[in-house]
Formats: structure tokens, C-alpha cells, sequence
């Protein structure tokens, strides 16, 4: 069982991400709408890996992605975007997210991601 956290601003991207997610696995799951939830967050719920969106009101994914990083350099994040630019995917990844999923999420994607994420031990 692994705690799972879920950043984005749309209800409807949080569900649809959640049904991607075997439910008799057992994880436990934590929702917020924008990277200020999730930097909140992150040090008290302490997630095994977090999908996060990149476009968001507020504080967006890149900035949160950059605050968690600082709260836990081994922090296993999961950007999820429709924006798949090179230089986007380039600066996710320097700033050190662990994957990036095209939006809108396809189910074998996002469990392909997951168990990839949770088989990497935290460095």
C-alpha cells in the first residue's frame, strides 16, 4: 500500500487520474487544487509518489516540483501536462520530477508510472 498525493486544479483531471489507479491495491490517496496544497502537504502526509499537474492558478507544478524537491530531494513526483514541448519536459526534468504523463491520463500510462515509481527506491 502506498500514499499517493494528486495536485490539479480540475475535479475532473483529479477523478479521472484516481480511476487510472488500481483500487484493490489499497493506497491511500491525497487530493489538493494547487501547488500551495501540495507543499502544505507533502511533509505531514509524506507521499510515496505524487502526480502533479503543471498548469495551475496559484502556484503552478513547477514551482511546487521546485518546494517539495527542497522538503525531500528524494521526493518521487510526476508531472502531468498537456503541454509536451521539449523545453517544458526539459525543465520538469531539471528540476527533478521522476516522470511526465501526457494529459488526458491513459490508465496503462499512469500504472506504468506508478509501479515504476514505487519499485525506484528513494535515493
Amino acid at each position: 500500500m502506498a500514499k499517493i498525493m494528486i495536485i490539479d486544479d480540475s475535479l475532473v483531471a483529479r477523478m479521472s487520474l484516481k480511476a487510472c489507479i488500481p483500487k484493490d491495491a489499497g493506497h491511500e490517496i491525497k487530493e489538493g487544487n494547487d501547488g500551495s496544497v501540495a507543499i502544505e502537504l507533502y511533509p505531514t502526509f509524506q507521499p510515496d509518489v505524487t502526480f502533479m499537474d503543471l498548469t495551475m492558478p496559484g502556484v503552478d507544478g513547477m514551482a511546487a516540483l521546485a518546494e517539495i524537491r527542497k522538503l525531500d530531494p528524494t521526493a518521487r513526483v510526476i508531472i502531468l501536462t498537456a503541454d509536451i514541448q521539449t523545453r517544458t519536459i526539459e525543465r520538469v526534468m531539471e528540476l527533478g520530477a521522476f516522470g511526465l504523463l501526457k494529459k488526458p491520463p491513459v490508465k496503462d500510462a499512469v500504472q506504468a508510472e506508478l509501479n515504476k515509481a514505487l519499485a525506484t527506491e528513494k535515493q
